[in-house]
């Protein structure tokens, strides 16, 4: 698996998790406050596509990842 499938399943993953927490009509509701996390995704994923500049790939890379373009 290469980095840009892993980036790609980490931010779907957050995205749903903190949706789940986030939405009062969720069975696993915690505070509404997690979707300033969800907001944060989605502006770190905007932010890469434009800069081409990803955290988690850097991480990725640091660990020896196969690459991947982010």
């Amino acid at each position: 698996m290469n980095t840009e499938r892993i980036v790609r399943i980490v931010a779907g993953s957050f995205i749903l998790l903190t949706l789940a927490l986030g939405i009062e009509a969720s069975p696993i509701y915690a505070s509404n406050y997690f979707l300033f996390f969800n907001a944060f995704v989605g502006l770190n994923l905007f932010q890469s596509g434009l800069t081409k500049i990803c955290s988690l790939n850097n991480i990725l890379a640091k660990i020896r990842i196969k690459n991947g373009s982010c």
